[in-house]
This record gives structure tokens, sequence and C-alpha cells, in this order.
């Protein structure tokens, strides 16, 4: 008998390689079966839809490596894995950053480092307070990982052109200047 993270991967391995094919929104739970070699109730034991596949790929590939680098405090290695991560499958997440609405690559991001960052957030804070009146730690955590999300979105979109490292510096740039700076600076 195949383990759970076993057929997991399986479905995740059989959607990947139909999505270089295809429209990811034109696959079906059939297709995915058939290529995993198990059958259609097998994969509604393991995920509700091929969008809840996605983001266990995402969170699985991308996101879960990065959460020890995360946790302690690591934003721009965190970022670097992230766009290694990307680059390894760079024609599967070519495809998945064209999926619009709440099952997008960026809405799936963005949730999951979310996540992450109000963990962190709230580990560094302690007991402090919060010095600006109506910044919460929540907003804090969903204003960066919008960020964060944005950024490695646009990368994806664009071709991956910059190198991960390259990329890290910008996202680390434009996050610790105001934009008042970044103008100022502008030759």
């Amino acid at each position: 008998m195949q383990s759970k993270t076993n057929v997991d991967q399986m479905l995740a391995d059989s959607f990947k390689l139909l999505a270089l094919k295809m429209p990811i929104d034109k696959i079906t739970i059939k297709e995915i079966t058939d290529g995993a070699g198990v059958i259609r109730p097998t994969f509604y034991n393991h995920f509700r839809d091929k969008y809840e596949l996605l983001e266990w790929i995402i969170r699985t590939e991308i996101l879960d490596p990065v959460i020890p680098l995360m946790q302690t405090g690591h934003i721009r290695e965190s970022l670097i894995q992230i766009f290694e991560n990307l680059q390894n499958d760079k024609k599967f997440y070519k495809k998945v950053v064209r999926l619009e609405g709440q099952n997008s690559c960026e809405n799936i991001t963005q949730k999951f480092i979310m996540g992450i960052l109000y963990t962190f957030i709230n580990e560094q804070a302690g007991e402090k307070k919060l010095a600006k009146r109506g910044l919460t730690m929540s907003l804090m955590a969903e204003y960066y990982a919008q960020s964060i999300a944005f950024v490695i979105i646009q990368w994806v979109k664009q071709d991956m052109y910059i190198m991960p490292e390259q990329m890290a510096d910008l996202f680390e740039y434009i996050s610790t200047h105001s934009m008042d700076e970044v103008i100022a600076e502008m030759n």
C-alpha cells in the first residue's frame, strides 16, 4: 500500500505533466488520475479538486522549504530559495501564473506567506505594541505577503529574466526604501 505522501506526489506529477500540454483549467480529474495510475475516488481521498492539488504543489515545492529561513528572519535567503525553486520548474510555473481569480498562484502564495509572516511578526514583537495607531500585526503581515507575492508573480511572468539573488536584492531595496527615497536616487 502506498503512503498518502506518495499518492499526493504521483497526482502532483501527473497534474504537472498535463499542465505542460494544456491549459490548467481544462485538465480533468480523470486525466490526472489516469496519469498517476490511480482510480478517481483516490484523488478525492487526497484533494477536494485540482486547485487544492495545485495549492499542495506550490506549498510543498516552493513555500514549505523556506519556512525555517523565514522563521529565523532570513527573508532575503527565503526569497532566493523561492526564486530558485520556481526556476527549477520554470515551464510549469509560467503556466500556473496565468491562472486568475481565487485559485490564482498569487492568491495561494500570498495566503501561505501571510501565515508565515504573521507568526514571525508575533514572535519578534513579543509583548511590544505597534507604535502607529491602526497598524496591526495582521495588516503588516498581509501588506508584506502581498508585496512578496506580487514580486514573485511578476518575475515569473517576465520570464525570470534576472537571477534569484538580484530579485531578492531588488525586493529588499523596494521594501526598505520609501517611494520618495527611490525617486531621489534616480539619475
